[in-house]
């Protein structure tokens, strides 16, 4: 179903990206370009992320992983499991360290094997299918459906070919917003604007009750 959005739908889109308008590898200070490097950083974010613990957490390791160099997947793979535990924690995400030290080892290895370091190498070979593009991602230790969902809602921005994505959480924030909660509808909602920054804020609305009733108060005050 397509046409114009209705106005409220719009001011809660407008009241949303105010409030907290802004993608995760932003945060985590990631400047996501087409290019291995920043590629390879979201898929790191996409890992923590997708763990069943807090996104402030897993941004905070995140930046603290790069901050020790480990910004590539060479450097990654050559990083001792310690120093990759180390800075999962000095980044507070403890609950699950050893295990994803682990896994950022071998993804890192599976990441040079298969396509080279760079990611622009997936993205040849799923030529424009996202579903092929979710299930090479899901090929790298600790990347399952959530972690592919996070990465290539957040990739959108540079491979848009994968289409408006706001993965299931996201339709969760719509639905607590009180947008619409089909893909094709809030496409319509978001027209001219940064796609990838809505769907990160979908998932923040649905994350945080707080954040949500924030955004429909400052829609309703908009009015």
């Amino acid at each position: 179903m397509t046409g114009t959005a209705s106005p409220s739908a719009r001011r809660i889109t407008d009241a949303l990206l105010e409030e907290c308008g802004r993608t995760y590898a932003a945060e985590a200070g990631i400047r996501l370009r087409d290019t291995p490097q920043p590629l390879y950083q979201l898929l790191v974010l996409s890992h923590l992320l997708s763990a069943r613990i807090r996104a402030s957490v897993a941004v905070a390791a995140a930046r603290a992983l790069f901050a020790h160099g480990m910004r590539t997947p060479r450097r990654m793979a050559d990083a001792t499991w310690q120093q990759r535990v180390d800075a999962l924690g000095e980044g507070g995400y403890r609950r699950y360290d050893e295990r994803t030290s682990t896994q950022l080892g071998e993804g890192a290895h599976l990441v040079l094997d298969v396509w080279k370091g760079d990611l622009r190498r997936l993205r040849a070979e799923a030529d424009g299918d996202t579903e092929a593009v979710r299930a090479g991602l899901q090929r790298v230790p600790g990347i399952g459906p959530a972690g592919a969902d996070i990465f290539v809602r957040e990739v959108q921005a540079v491979w848009p070919e994968t289409g408006f994505w706001v993965g299931a959480k996201g339709l969760q924030g719509a639905e607590r917003l009180g947008l619409p909660t089909s893909t094709g509808r809030l496409a319509e909602v978001t027209r001219d604007r940064d796609r990838a920054a809505f769907a990160a804020a979908l998932v923040r609305a649905a994350l945080d009750r707080e954040t949500a009733e924030t955004v429909r108060e400052s829609a309703l005050a908009g009015k």
